[in-house]
């Protein structure tokens, strides 16, 4: 059997740093974007809002005009009622039957006058709901517009940046798999708690990458020994030597441009 190649620390150092460079290039693609998916998505929903609003609207005018049309055509039954009971009282034999039929004739007079009250009430609300849906309407075509004009900025983006995303993606997949499961955990542990997502960096000017504490020369001396793996003290990221790092750049730029 043959026996498993073992991994020195300065390999490890390497391809620590090729993966942060990998993961860098993917949030400076994903910074380019910024907020444009969330401004997308925000317009697409208050699109939806509108439109959702506005069925509302349409579907309250219709129920308003069934309303009004319940209301015509009880006006129209309390005349039909009038109308029989005058045509009755001409043959009522007493007081009684012709007081009757006064009374009646006045309840349905009063509910002709509330039906046509009912009616100028929702008329007024039909003519507000319409006002309502102008305005809603005129915001719709608003937000439809600066939405369009969104996405295709986005679309921009992404058309000049998805496949080479995806493919720096596959890279970052691919270049974990060859590194020690604890240090990637290790190195994405970092990725998370530090600025700009910089867990592996160069030492620069006698500091680390992205700090401004200065390393002592006998540390600088053993990150540049590449013997073990050093980590700043003060932000937890991990060192190497800008030798290394300068490498490790120009053969990544040469990856990176046939993406």
């Amino acid at each position: 059997m043959a026996k498993k190649k073992e991994v020195t620390v300065e390999e490890r150092l390497r391809a620590l740093y090729d993966l942060q460079l990998i993961d860098s290039r993917v949030d400076e693609i994903r910074n380019v974007r910024g907020e444009l998916p969330l401004e997308v998505r925000d317009l697409e929903d208050e699109v939806e809002g509108l439109k959702t609003r506005l069925q509302k609207l349409d579907d309250s005018l219709l129920d308003i005009g069934e309303q009004i049309k319940s209301k015509k055509n009880l006006i129209e039954e309390a005349k039909a009622l009038i109308k029989k009971y005058s045509e009755q009282q001409k043959n009522v034999r007493n007081n009684r039957e012709y007081n009757s039929l006064t009374k009646e004739t006045e309840f349905q007079e009063l509910e002709i006058q509330l039906a046509e009250k009912h009616i100028k009430e929702f008329n007024a609300q039909i003519e507000q709901k319409k006002e309502v849906i102008d305005e809603t309407k005129s915001r719709l075509k608003e937000r439809e517009t600066h939405l369009k004009h969104k996405k295709g900025e986005l679309d921009a983006i992404l058309s000049e940046t998805e496949k080479e995303e995806q493919a720096l993606l596959k890279k970052s997949e691919e270049y974990k798999k060859t590194i020690e499961e604890r240090l990637v955990l290790a190195y994405s542990r970092i990725r998370e708690n530090v600025k700009n997502g910089l867990a592996v960096v160069a030492i620069e000017r006698g500091a680390s990458g992205g700090s401004f504490f200065t390393i002592p020369p006998q540390v600088q001396a053993e990150i540049a020994s590449r013997k073990k793996i050093i980590t700043d003290e003060h932000s937890g990221r991990i060192l190497v030597d800008e030798a290394l790092a300068n490498e490790q750049k120009a053969k990544m730029e040469k990856m990176f441009s046939k993406l």
